[in-house]
C-alpha cells in the first residue's frame, strides 16, 4: 500500500496499473480516492478514484449534482475535464459521458480505476453558480479548500461502501478538519506527506471539509467537546486565536442552551477570508454545516467588530444543524441522491428551527436584549412578505430544486424561523411554560437521531403524538396549509405589541431594506428615490438618485459595496465623513460628521400593563 501512496507523486505512476491476480475469496477493497495537492497543473488538481474490482458489464461514475444543505442544483462536474478510464493494462478505455456529472464505462469487468482533473469554483465566472462556502479553492502551495463533492466522485452500488481517502499535499501545509488523519507518509524528496483518512462510506467523505494551509490554527474544550479553528487570511489580517474569543464565548452560550441533547466530541470551523470577492476568489458569503464542521467564508476587508458578529450569527446556525438535520431528519436526507435527489417537506424544521434557534439562543443566553431579538424576528416578516405567504412550506419544501420554487429558499431562514417561533409559543402556551421548540427537539432526538431516519410523511403525526393534539390544527393551517401566520396574535399572548417609533438604524440598510440600489450598466451605488432616507442621509445632504463615487477617499461600486457597507458597521458618532457623489453629471462632495441614523419603523414592544399570564408565557419562552 505504501508504493501506491507514494506512486501518487509521479504523473507516470498515476497510470500505473494494480495486479491482476485476483484471488476467489478476495476480501472486498475499499474505493481509493487520491488527490495529488503537490503537482498542480494550471491551477487544477489530479483526482484518481480507484474501485473494488466489478462484476457487472457496466458501471457509471458519478460527481454530486446537488449536496445536502445547499438545496440547490449546482452540477460539481463541471469542474472537472480530460476523464479518462484505465483498464488494469493502464490503457485507456472507451466511456460515455452521460452528462455534466456522470460517466458510464462498458466492460466494467476490465476497469481499474478513473481520472481526472478539478478546477476550483473560486476562480471561475461567477463561481459556477456555486455558493463559495459550497466551493473549492485551489491555490498552490497556499491554500486548498476540498469541499470533496467537488472533487471525488463515487461509483453507483458503491457509495454505501467504505472510502479510503489519500491526499498528497506539501509537506508545510497542514489539514484543517474534524477527520482523524489514520496515516501520514513521506515523500520520497521529503517536501511532501499523504495523509490517509479512512471512511465508512461515500457521505463520510463529502460530510468532511479538509482545508489545508500553513498553520494557523487554535483549540478550545466546551465541557466534553473539542472545537478546532483553522483559518486563511491571505493578508494575515486575522488568525484562528484573533477569532477564538467569539467563537468560544458564543459556542459556550449554545452549549448551556442545549442542555443534555447529544453532539459531537469534536468540531471544527474551517474560516476561508476572501482577499478580492469575486475577482477570481470566493465573492459570496456565509457558511455550509456538516455533522462536525463547518466551513465559513468571509470577506478578509471587514472589520474585527463586523466579522465577530457576522461569525456570531453565521457559526450559531451552523452548528445548531447538529440538531438537525445532521441528528433528526428524514429518510430523503439519510439516503441522499446526490444525482437524482428526493427532497424532504421538512425545510422549515431542518433550516427555519435551526435558524430560529441560532437567535433565540443569544436571548436566552443574555447575548442580545429581548428588544433586539424582537427587531429580528420583526425583519424575517418584513422580508417573508415578498415571497407567496399563501403556499404552504411543505410543498415548496419538496420541490425547491424545481423553476417554480428554487427562488423562495431565502424563505427558509425568514418564515421557516417563524414557523418556529410561534410554534414555540404556542406550545408554551399549551403546557403552561413547561415545553418549548427546544424540548420538542430533544424528544424527536431520542425517538429517532442521526442513525434513524423518518418517514417524511410521519413527521407531523410523530410530533403531535409528542406534543399536544391542538399541534395538528397549527400545522394544518401554517405549515401544510395556506393560510399565513398571524404574527401580532402569536406575539400578543406574550404581552407584545405593534407600535411605529423612531429607532436606530443602519447608515446604508433599515434592517434588510436598502437605501442604496446598483446601476447595472454603470456599476454604480445610486441612492433610491423610491424610499424615505434616514436621519443621517438627510442631514447630510443625500438625495434620491445620488451615485456614489467616494467615501472618505475611497472609490466604491457595485463589486465592493459590500466593503462599504461593512466598514460603515464601525462608524462612530462625531467622526468626520467626506463623500463624492454624482448628481445630474456634476460631482459634488460633501463633508460633514457621522450622527446615529435613526428612521420611523414598526416595532413590536413590551406592553407596558401587561398580565401575569403573559408575562410568564414570556419568560419561559425567552428564558426558559
Amino acid at each position: 500500500m505504501k508504493k501506491i501512496i507514494l506512486g501518487v507523486a509521479t504523473a507516470a505512476l498515476l497510470f500505473a496499473c494494480k495486479t491482476q491476480n485476483v484471488t476467489e475469496t478476495k476480501a472486498f477493497q475499499p474505493t481509493l480516492a487520491s488527490i495529488d495537492l503537490v503537482n498542480v497543473e494550471n491551477d487544477k488538481v489530479w483526482v484518481t478514484v480507484d474501485p473494488d474490482r466489478f462484476t457487472g458489464d457496466s458501471t457509471t461514475f458519478y460527481i454530486p449534482k446537488t449536496v445536502p444543505g445547499t438545496y440547490s442544483t449546482d452540477n460539481y462536474g463541471k469542474f472537472s475535464e480530460n476523464f479518462k478510464a484505465l483498464n488494469y493494462k493502464g490503457e485507456e478505455m472507451e466511456f460515455v459521458k452521460m452528462d455534466e456529472n456522470s460517466w458510464t464505462i462498458p466492460n466494467a469487468e476490465d476497469l481499474d480505476k478513473v481520472m481526472y482533473q478539478v478546477n476550483d469554483s473560486f476562480d471561475w465566472e461567477d463561481e459556477g453558480g456555486v455558493y463559495s462556502m459550497a466551493g473549492t479553492n485551489i491555490l498552490k502551495d497556499k491554500n486548498f479548500l476540498l469541499n470533496l463533492h467537488g472533487f471525488v466522485g463515487y461509483f453507483d452500488n458503491l457509495k454505501e461502501k467504505a472510502f479510503r481517502l489519500e491526499i498528497q499535499r506539501p509537506a508545510n501545509l497542514i489539514a484543517g478538519t474534524a477527520l482523524s488523519v489514520d496515516e501520514t507518509l513521506t515523500g520520497e524528496n521529503s517536501e511532501t506527506r499523504t495523509d490517509v483518512y479512512n471512511l465508512g462510506r461515500y457521505f463520510e467523505v463529502i460530510d468532511n471539509p479538509i482545508m489545508y494551509s500553513s498553520p494557523d490554527t487554535t483549540s478550545f474544550m466546551v465541557e466534553d467537546m473539542e472545537v478546532l479553528i483553522n483559518v486563511f487570511s491571505p493578508n494575515k489580517k486575522f488568525s484562528a486565536e484573533s477569532l477564538r474569543p467569539n467563537l468560544e464565548k458564543m459556542i459556550r452560550a449554545q452549549k448551556r442552551f442545549l442542555g443534555d441533547i447529544n453532539s459531537t466530541d469534536k468540531y471544527a470551523i474551517l474560516v476561508y477570508l476572501s482577499a478580492t470577492p469575486g475577482e477570481e476568489d470566493a465573492g459570496n458569503f456565509g457558511a455550509l454545516e456538516h455533522h462536525t464542521s463547518t466551513v465559513v467564508v468571509m470577506p478578509e476587508t471587514m472589520e474585527a467588530e463586523a466579522i465577530d458578529e457576522s461569525m456570531k450569527d453565521i457559526v450559531s446556525h451552523e452548528f445548531f444543524h447538529i440538531i438537525t438535520p445532521l441528528g433528526i431528519h428524514s429518510k430523503e436526507v439519510h439516503y441522499f441522491d446526490y444525482n437524482d435527489p428526493k427532497m424532504s417537506r421538512h425545510l422549515w424544521m431542518y433550516e427555519g428551527v435551526t435558524e430560529y434557534f441560532a437567535n433565540l439562543f443569544q436571548v436566552n443566553q443574555g447575548l442580545i436584549s429581548n428588544q433586539e431579538f424582537y427587531d429580528r424576528m420583526v425583519d424575517k416578516i418584513n422580508i417573508s412578505k415578498r415571497f407567496d405567504d399563501t403556499v404552504p412550506f411543505t410543498v415548496m419544501s419538496k420541490n425547491i430544486l424545481t423553476d417554480e420554487y428554487k427562488d423562495s429558499y431565502y424563505n427558509v431562514y425568514q418564515k421557516g424561523a417563524l414557523i418556529g417561533m410561534a410554534l414555540d409559543i404556542r406550545l408554551r402556551e399549551l403546557s403552561g411554560g413547561k415545553m418549548g421548540i427546544l424540548d420538542l427537539m430533544k424528544k424527536l432526538n431520542s425517538k429517532y437521531g442521526k442513525d434513524k431516519p423518518f418517514d417524511d410523511d410521519q413527521l407531523i403525526s410523530d410530533i403531535v403524538e409528542l406534543t399536544y393534539p391542538e399541534i395538528q390544527e397549527f400545522f394544518d393551517t401554517y405549515i401544510t396549509g395556506t393560510t399565513p401566520i398571524p404574527y401580532d396574535e402569536f406575539f400578543a399572548k406574550a404581552g407584545i405589541e405593534e407600535k411605529e417609533m423612531m429607532s436606530e438604524v443602519g447608515f446604508f440598510l433599515k434592517g434588510q431594506t436598502p437605501y442604496i440600489t446598483a446601476n447595472q450598466a454603470t456599476m454604480q451605488i445610486v441612492f433610491r428615490k423610491d424610499i424615505e432616507f434616514n436621519t443621517f442621509l438627510k442631514d447630510f445632504g443625500i438625495e434620491g438618485g445620488d451615485t456614489v463615487k467616494s467615501v472618505n477617499e475611497t472609490e466604491y461600486n457595485i463589486q465592493n459595496v459590500y466593503d462599504l457597507i461593512s466598514t460603515s458597521n464601525s462608524w462612530k458618532e462625531g467622526e468626520q465623513i467626506t463623500m463624492t457623489i454624482i448628481r445630474d453629471g456634476e460631482e459634488i462632495k460633501l463633508e460633514g460628521k457621522i450622527s446615529t441614523p435613526m428612521d420611523k419603523e414598526t416595532k413590536m414592544v413590551e406592553v407596558q400593563n401587561a398580565d401575569g399570564d403573559q408575562i410568564e408565557l414570556r419568560n419561559a419562552w425567552l428564558k426558559g
